[in-house]
């Protein structure tokens, strides 16, 4: 891919002469000091699409959000054609976070939450955290599991990670899951929220995400620490100098700076790491887009018995299932399915 050097790339030009994308695309960077790799995330109109459709409440949204976001990061590091699965399960009153990603970087996700226990959480949370900005979000997504599970297709196995979440943050479950399962030093930053956009008519307030995720990759030799009984051993290379110089300057990001529209992430990176020297790569672009068809529905209905599909006729006889992911309902008439 051809690279860039971000202190001469604040123009948008993705390094081949094309216009760089504004929004929906993951950009991947390595710092010339440090040699510390990145990726950078800013999604708009198909983020946007994705939570508009559910008509999610706010921390719902939030929270699948940072959900979407934090999977395309990693999806975009996809070596080969599959997919990247997020899911959380837990007890909380947002029971349940998916999104997938397929490459080259189709996305889609939904939520499932109780929608009277999610009010009375928030409702505990502000009385709580009243006067603080503290997040919400462990309030809502309570102990269970984060897991990743990558799926090559193709009949190959899957991979999948498992981390404990334990009523805490997407973001920090998500270094937890770098800790445990990839061994690697890891600075991450999510930031969701929706943004008011002039000239967008009623459409003017829109949802957004940006993200910046840095690993200390090692470039020679060196095994990574694993956790012992008791605290977890420091990991090869978090106490390099140039990982932690990098991380502080990271460190620095602020959430609107992430989701800013007029800020583009060229410019965002050598405002951060002008010191350091940043080249980066070109972009990943990012969809909205869902693998549901009513082929595939009716292949899923076809696997029922007949009795079975007697148990979800409506009382005309037809049958409509709607796909959790997109919202669109497809409605099967009586003999159409038997």
């Amino acid at each position: 891919m051809a690279e860039d050097t971000a202190s001469g790339n604040s123009s948008g030009d993705n390094g081949n002469g094309a216009a760089a994308p504004t929004d929906d695309f993951v950009l991947p960077f390595q710092t010339v000091r440090s040699n510390i790799s990145g990726r950078i995330i800013r999604l708009g109109p198909s983020l946007n699409s994705i939570l508009s459709r559910h008509e999610y409440p706010e921390a719902v949204s939030e929270a699948l959000g940072q959900a979407v976001a934090l999977t395309s990061l990693l999806g975009t590091t996809l070596k080969f054609d599959g997919r990247l699965i997020l899911q959380t399960k837990t007890d909380g009153s947002l029971d349940m976070l998916v999104v997938n990603y397929d490459t080259p970087g189709h996305l889609r996700g939904y939520a499932n939450f109780d929608a009277e226990r999610l009010q009375a959480d928030l409702d505990a949370h502000k009385s709580q955290a009243a006067g603080c900005r503290e997040s919400s979000q462990p309030a809502v997504l309570g102990s269970g599991l984060l897991a990743m599970t990558i799926d090559p297709g193709s009949d190959m196995d899957r991979y999948q990670g498992i981390v404990a979440l334990e009523s805490e943050t997407l973001t920090s479950a998500a270094l937890n899951y770098f800790r445990q399962s990839e061994q690697l030093p890891t600075f991450l930053r999510l930031a969701v929220a929706r943004v008011y956009e002039p000239g967008k008519g009623v459409n003017a307030w829109t949802w957004r995400a940006g993200g910046l995720l840095l690993q200390h990759i090692a470039h020679s030799g060196g095994t990574p620490q694993v956790e012992n009984e008791g605290d977890p051993l420091p990991l090869a290379g978090e106490d390099d100098e140039d990982w932690r110089r990098t991380e502080i300057l990271a460190a620095t990001v602020e959430d609107h700076e992430l989701i800013d529209p007029n800020l583009t992430p060229q410019r965002l990176l050598y405002r951060l790491f002008h010191e350091e020297g940043v080249r980066v790569q070109g972009p990943h672009r990012l969809i909205d887009h869902c693998r549901c068809s009513r082929d595939r529905v009716t292949g899923f209905l076809s696997q029922f018995a007949a009795d079975g599909l007697d148990d979800l006729r409506e009382p005309d006889g037809a049958i409509t299932v709607t796909c959790e992911f997109c919202s669109e309902s497809y409605r099967f008439e009586p003999g159409e399915v038997e």
